[in-house]
Order: C-alpha cells, then sequence, then structure tokens
C-alpha cells in the first residue's frame, strides 16, 4: 500500500525478537529510509487487526519466525514533512520455536540474529537500533484481553497494554 492510500495518519508497528540467548532478530532492508540498514522488522497495521497482531504478522511475513507478544515497551511518533503523522508502536516479542529464518525476498536483503553488542558496532545499524541497546530496554507493559468497555461499542477484539 502506497503513502496515498495510508492517507496521513500513519500506524506501524516493530517487534524486537529477542532469542533466548539475548541475540535480537534484525532486518535489512531493500527499500525505504532505512533501505541497507540493520533494523527491527516492522510494517503497519492493516484493516481489521489490532496492533500487536499486525507485529506477529510483520515478523513471520519478514523472516520466516512465529512469535508471541510480551508486551508493549514504546511509541516513536514523529510528523514528516509537516503534514504525515507517523506512528509506530514497538513490541517485545519471544519466538515461539527455534525456528529457520526465511527473509522475504523482495523486501529484505537480509535477516538474522545478532547480539546488540554487534549491533552497537555496526555502522549500519539504524538510530532508533541504537538508541534502544543504549537503553537497556525496560520492563514492557504486557497486554491485557479481558476488558469488554460495553456492547456499545461493537469491538470485535480489544486489548489494552498498561
Amino acid at each position: 500500500m502506497g503513502k496515498e492510500k495510508r492517507g496521513k495518519v500513519w500506524l506501524a508497528v516493530s517487534g524486537l525478537v529477542k532469542s533466548s540467548d539475548g541475540k535480537w532478530l534484525v532486518v535489512k532492508k531493500r527499500y525505504g529510509g532505512l533501505k541497507g540498514q540493520w533494523s527491527l522488522p516492522a510494517g503497519f497495521v492493516d484493516e481489521g487487526e489490532t496492533a500487536d497482531e499486525a507485529v506477529i504478522r510483520e515478523v513471520r511475513e519478514e523472516t520466516g519466525i512465529n512469535c508471541e507478544v510480551k508486551g508493549l515497551i514504546g511509541l516513536r511518533t514523529g510528523v514528516i514533512a509537516e503534514e504525515i503523522s507517523d506512528n509506530m508502536l514497538l513490541f517485545l516479542l519471544e519466538p515461539l520455536t527455534g525456528g529457520e529464518i526465511k527473509h522475504q525476498e523482495n523486501e529484505l536483503y537480509e535477516a538474522k540474529y545478532m547480539e546488540p553488542e554487534e549491533l552497537l558496532l555496526e555502522k549500519d545499524a539504524s538510530i532508533l537500533l541504537h538508541y534502544l541497546i543504549k537503553q537497556n530496554i525496560p520492563d514492557c507493559k504486557p497486554g491485557n484481553d479481558q476488558l469488554n468497555p460495553g456492547e456499545q461499542f461493537h469491538y470485535t477484539a480489544y486489548k489494552i497494554f498498561f
């Protein structure tokens, strides 16, 4: 979906997938502002899905790795060219199995697990990756889907991350 179809308010998701030995799943994109740089798997939320469902889908599409969401780490928000509201929710994920990485050839040059310390030394690692590593990620906010705000809203899915 191109910029014109997305409108002027974007909602994206990104997943920090940590392996059992502490490595981070990173991808090297073939397009966009992060072309040729290591970054976290990411993409846009589609109609009819929650943000946490979108991040699981995006990670699986880009890397072939099935994950579960452990919680919400935070929000990156900005305005592009004084016009487009660009918002991205960052989730912490855990791989469900060891699973072999099968990167999405048309979108990515490569996908692999790397040590955070190794990424810090990587000149092709995104600014956000460097920031996250240096922050020593705090505890994330787990999700809860047990609340019902009322039938009048007609939610088919409702989750909070506090």
